[in-house]
């Protein structure tokens, strides 16, 4: 998941947006090369989105199905997931490095990255944008949001069952560590879902949008539909990071090992100090 979000602030955040704004002539320019990066950060981003279903998943069988936990929760099955995700996500993004021609071609070498005509009256590419939405995010989310609430409602059971049995054990309440944990694990599945949806939607809604009244040139920066297109960029970018972030600052190991970093170089200072000393 760490390493398709990297891909996905390399190719789309950086070399597909940032890079030709502040560098117009260089090599990123080429039609060759702004496609190609097109096509890579929309695989890039299909394989972090379903990678993040991946995860949950794996988190919901965790959770919820003992029985099959020991056959699928290996290290076997996520190399197996992972490169079918990755193969399969990179399949299909593939048509959207011919999406593009050329603006214009200096000294025979074709320049800029501007959508063909028919992208835009063609059938077959409306039907695979369309295809495109609904696989990624459309169904992604639906099914993030569906494991994370059958693991709430996995936890929640549990939790009144145990509390049933402390109650039962102690003849009264009391501070319970475990059931705290598990309150906060309903919290941070429920934001991942929020979040996910969130920072997708306006893309998603713009795009169709921008399909059915046919917006193919902004006339400024200053336009509201550009302002609109690249802040909904930016919030997808952004979701695409989000899950992994929160996946791995909710695991107490990660937690651990992040305070060790930080507090290392202070050890190694104050060992050098007093040995010094």
């Amino acid at each position: 998941m760490a390493v398709a979000d990297l891909f996905v602030v390399v190719f789309d955040a950086i070399l597909w947006i940032t890079v030709p704004i502040y560098l117009p002539d260089s090599f990123v320019k080429m039609t060759t090369m702004c496609s190609l990066f097109s096509a890579l950060g929309s695989a890039a981003t299909v394989v972090s989105v379903w990678l993040t279903v991946t995860f949950t998943a794996d988190r919901f069988v965790a959770i919820c199905c003992e029985k099959l936990k020991t056959k699928f929760c290996t290290k076997r099955t996520a190399a197996s997931f992972l490169g079918t995700v990755t193969i399969l996500g990179s399949l299909e993004s593939l048509p959207w490095y011919f999406v593009y021609e050329p603006r214009y071609i200096i000294d025979n070498i074709p320049w800029g990255c501007t959508q063909k005509p028919s992208y835009f009256s063609s059938p077959a590419w409306a039907a695979f944008e369309m295809i495109n939405y609904i696989l990624t995010p459309c169904v992604p989310f639906f099914l993030i949001l569906l494991f994370n609430v059958l693991t709430v409602r996995r936890i929640l059971v549990s939790s009144r069952l145990r509390r049933g049995l402390q109650v039962q054990k102690s003849g009264g309440k009391h501070k319970d560590a475990e059931m705290e944990n598990r309150l906060k694990s309903i919290i941070l599945l429920f934001t991942i879902s929020s979040s996910f949806v969130l920072l997708w939607v306006t893309s998603v809604v713009y795009n169709i949008y921008a399909r059915i009244t046919d917006i193919r040139y902004y006339s400024s920066d200053t336009d509201p539909h550009f302002i609109t297109d690249r802040t909904a960029k930016m919030l997808q970018v952004l979701s695409s990071c989000t899950n992994t972030c929160i996946y791995a600052v909710i695991q107490v190991r990660f937690r651990e090992e992040l305070k060790n970093a930080i507090a290392y170089p202070f050890k190694r200072i104050v060992k050098l100090w007093n040995n010094e000393k």
